[in-house]
């Protein structure tokens, strides 16, 4: 690969309006294009949900990045794995494209990786979304009405996460600091047996999850 196309993607129209995390994603990229001597020849930026295994459908932007890297030869690169999709499917299909296409934030991360790291995620968002409906029909079997409160509910689960963040905080902020990529910090986190807010260990998406929730919190207080 010599030659690169990025692919940002936002889920929301006001995302995509701020701007918000379209910036971090760019910059990511650049950073892996500068670290690898790629020229980058183009880039596309979806402002799309495209849930599902037949996401592609409902990405024109990627369709379009995709025949643009073909055409040129050469590699998709994203920022981040959940940017693209947390569908173990969608993942297999897209490498069977023939487009090369490399995560930004798991630079060594091979086809395996990738699969294992699509289905750990597809499995956090099937575990989230049982959560949040077990918590909203518990919510209504307390008759509280979800429309009225839903912002509250979610005001609330934010907190519990944070509760569960803060005492990791400080190993965390202080392994950014050291410049390490994600993955030695992931790899230092399990060394040192220090546990993920579930309980488990640390996994790429995990932490990057967890960054952005302190990077978040910090920025609101």
């Amino acid at each position: 690969m010599t030659k690169a196309v990025a692919y940002l993607r936002v889920s929301t129209d006001k995302q995509g309006l701020s701007g918000l995390g379209m910036e971090a994603q760019r910059e990511a990229v650049a950073r892996y294009v500068a670290a690898n001597d790629l020229e980058l020849v183009g880039e596309y930026i979806e402002i799309e949900t495209g849930k599902g295994a037949n996401a592609l459908s409902k990405r024109p932007k990627l369709v379009a990045a995709l025949a643009d890297a073909k055409k040129a030869k050469a590699g998709l690169i994203i920022a981040k794995l959940d940017r693209l999709a947390r569908n173990v499917h969608f993942i297999s299909g897209l490498m069977e494209t023939g487009v090369e296409f490399a995560v930004a934030d798991m630079p060594n991360a091979d086809r395996f990786q990738l699969h294992l790291f699509a289905a750990l995620a597809e499995k956090e968002a099937e575990v989230i979304s049982q959560r949040t409906k077990a918590a909203l029909a518990a919510a209504k079997e307390r008759g509280t009405v979800l429309g009225k409160h839903g912002k509250t509910l979610a005001a609330a689960n934010k907190a519990e996460a944070m509760d569960r963040l803060e005492p990791l905080s400080a190993n965390l902020l202080a392994l950014k600091a050291e410049g390490l990529s994600m993955r030695r910090m992931v790899e230092a986190l399990n060394d040192r047996g220090i546990p993920s807010p579930a309980g488990g260990r640390w996994h790429p998406s995990s932490l990057h999850k967890a960054l952005a929730r302190l990077e978040r919190g910090h920025s609101t207080s």
